[in-house]
């Protein structure tokens, strides 16, 4: 039996769960919010959809009762208040740090051996803020952000390449920023080829611009921070988990040493199993990319200082 608890009951939380019970990643998703009568609202609508989708999963909404999220295995973390048009992530950090450590101690009350997702803006330092300040070993805490900013660059491939996105191959690495992500053209691929070879450098260098602000431009034409692609995201990161799949996915992930860096994390490719972080891989990047990551590393710590000066770790 597995237990998965999504926090929050918004666009994103809604849709993760949403995507949990329909592709049966887990026996049992609670979803818990603050505002009363929100999250049972969300968990029955997803459910009368069962037999119409055709799943077994049981999806219990709950008013922020964090007992009935007891024993959970994973635990996904996307309360906070979302972007605004023109908003930055990291003018987020003020309001929701606090909100982000306190679920994520009344969490690990009731479920003290749960993997822990982080969705909540900014992503990178939420992430490094729940692992420093709850003492947790470092493959149980796991930055959603790579995972969504990875599909975002696969879809924008697929439309340039005019092809199947299943078939299309890419990664995300660096801060979950409009400009601290790093979108690794060079390693792209379609069916095995390389896309620089596909397709003429600038139209490539238009894909990775478009990845880049993929998050913002959604803002913009939504007047609120997109939904559909991080719910479908954080679940996919959690079905590698329940289901020991050992998926190689970007996460923010705690890096002690890896890639020459340590005390931070930050979206690198990670094998997600049973455990959690299995394993970092690190890849061979040319000069190009690591001048890129140094300085998507120092903005990352920039942010992570902010977390020091208001002495929340």
């Amino acid at each position: 039996m597995s237990k998965v608890t999504v926090v929050g009951a918004g666009n994103v939380g809604a849709t993760c769960a949403n995507v949990l019970a329909v592709n049966e990643v887990a026996n049992e998703v609670v979803l818990i919010d603050i505002k009363e009568g929100l999250a049972e609202g969300k968990a029955m609508d997803i459910m009368q959809t069962a037999q119409l989708m055709g799943f077994d999963t049981v999806v219990k909404g709950v008013t922020n009762d964090y007992a009935q999220t007891n024993n959970s295995d994973v635990v996904v973390i996307t309360s906070g208040l979302p972007r605004k048009p023109g908003m930055t992530r990291e003018e987020l950090i003020g309001v929701n740090a606090g909100i982000v450590k306190s679920v994520a101690s009344n969490i690990l009350q009731h479920s003290p051996n749960a993997i822990l997702i982080i969705v909540s803006n900014p992503m990178d330092p939420m992430a490094y803020l729940t692992l420093k300040s709850l003492g947790l070993p470092r493959n149980r805490v796991i930055g959603m952000g790579g995972a969504l900013d990875s599909s975002r660059f696969k879809y924008f491939l697929s439309q340039a390449l005019n092809c199947n996105a299943n078939e299309v191959e890419g990664i995300v690495i660096g801060g979950h920023g409009d400009t601290t992500m790093i979108p690794l053209a060079r390693l792209a691929t379609y069916k095995g080829i390389p896309v620089s070879t596909l397709l003429p450098a600038e139209k490539l260098d238009e894909v990775v611009k478009a990845t880049m602000v993929g998050g913002a431009t959604l803002t913009g034409l939504l007047g609120t921070s997109a939904w559909m692609a991080p719910g479908a995201a954080a679940s996919a990161v959690v079905e590698s988990i329940v289901k020991n799949q050992r998926k190689m996915i970007v996460c923010a992930a705690s890096c002690e040493g890896e890639y020459g860096m340590k005390d931070i994390m930050i979206g690198v490719p990670v094998i997600l199993g049973k455990n959690g972080i299995e394993k970092i891989v690190e890849l061979n990047l040319n000069a190009d990319e690591k001048t890129k990551l140094a300085a998507s590393e120092a903005a990352v710590r920039k942010t992570n200082g902010i977390l020091h000066d208001m002495k929340l770790i």
